[in-house]
């Protein structure tokens, strides 16, 4: 199957100076109504074959700016089957898209918490793939609850991957990109395309993240589909800093395509899926996913412990305790000997 992929980039109208729920309801109102007909128009112009359509992180709210954990979750983090996820399903069903997004959730089973989830909606209007964030700087984890939400969800949950006619979907969020441990196990779990949900700092630099992606891209034989945001409006900082360079990275690593400055669906590019397929079954030198040898790899990772596992498990919340743990962790690593 050949078909369209979309990296929707978009201005990301923040929720921050908004007083409580219902303002912020309003806001992510009336940017779905927005989203909803800017897709709707992308895939007109497009072209019909568009199936796969990802959309920039925290689209729907921004991220905090000074709130505490529990006043963001109360004003900005999404109720799953909630309204916000049911309006999405709608778009998704009416356009006949697989719709990938980032945003943050609640979950009943930890309810002083947040997650930052990356998800997929099919175009039968369903959610077929919830991806929590596992690495964060001043957000809650899978990982600080880790016992218990291995209890509640298993593991496998921890690195979902969707089988669907249009391949197999996965999501990395953000800044996970620049961690090649989470994007390959996804491709141990047979992910060929990654939608990733981004709001960085763009360049036409090689940046950190401009080079992550295209390396998890060739090293796990993958498509990476990565979309920007245009700009953050209603917060101080300065409205383009995040804006840019949404981009579609092939399986051997070359920019299919990718947008400038600004609102833009540039970002689009055909998913070759049997010339994936193909080379993924290719013996040769750059099959880097058939020459993996992981037993070469598991004692170390099996033996050395970095940042504390469960550090919320029996802790309120609080944005000091990922800064005060990240010191703590760097100081372990000096005692180690790993870091000087």
């Amino acid at each position: 199957m050949r078909y369209k992929a979309l990296a929707l980039q978009l201005t990301c109208q923040t929720v921050n100076a908004c007083q409580n729920r219902g303002e912020a309801d309003a806001v992510m109102s009336e940017t779905l109504d927005r989203i909803e007909k800017q897709t709707a128009a992308s895939i007109a112009f497009v072209g019909k074959d568009v199936k796969l359509v990802v959309l920039p992180e925290y689209f729907l709210t921004g991220f905090p700016m000074g709130e505490t954990i529990e006043a963001w979750k109360a004003k900005a983090s999404l109720d799953i089957g909630g309204a916000q996820y049911d309006r999405m399903g709608t778009m998704a069903q009416k356009l006949g898209i697989y719709l990938s997004g980032n945003v943050y959730e609640n979950d009943p089973h930890f309810p002083a918490l947040y997650f930052q989830t990356s998800f997929i909606i099919g175009p039968n209007g369903d959610v077929v793939l919830r991806y929590r964030r596992l690495n964060s700087m001043f957000a809650p984890t899978p990982h600080d609850v880790w016992d218990k939400y291995l209890d509640v969800y298993g593991y496998e949950a921890v690195f979902p991957v969707a089988k669907t006619e249009i391949g197999n979907l996965a999501c990395v969020a953000s800044e996970e990109i620049l961690y090649p441990e989470i994007a390959r196990c996804l491709a141990m779990r047979g992910a060929e395309i990654i939608c990733h949900s981004s709001s960085e700092v763009a360049s036409n630099l090689l940046t950190q993240k401009n080079v992550a992606k295209l390396a998890r891209a060739i090293e796990n034989m993958a498509y990476v589909v990565s979309a920007n945001s245009a700009g953050m409006a209603g917060t101080p900082i300065p409205f383009a800093s995040t804006d840019g360079a949404s981009k579609i990275i092939n399986y051997d690593g070359l920019v299919l395509g990718e947008a400038g400055y600004g609102e833009s669906m540039v970002a689009n590019a055909t998913i070759d899926l049997p010339a994936l397929r193909a080379h993924r079954q290719r013996p040769a030198m750059s099959n880097f996913l058939a020459r993996q040898r992981f037993e070469l790899y598991a004692d170390s990772y099996a033996k050395h412990h970095f940042y504390p596992v469960n550090s919320l498990a029996d802790k309120k919340p609080d944005r000091t305790h990922f800064v005060q743990t990240q010191v703590e962790t760097i100081k372990k690593l000096s005692e180690l000997g790993v870091v000087s």
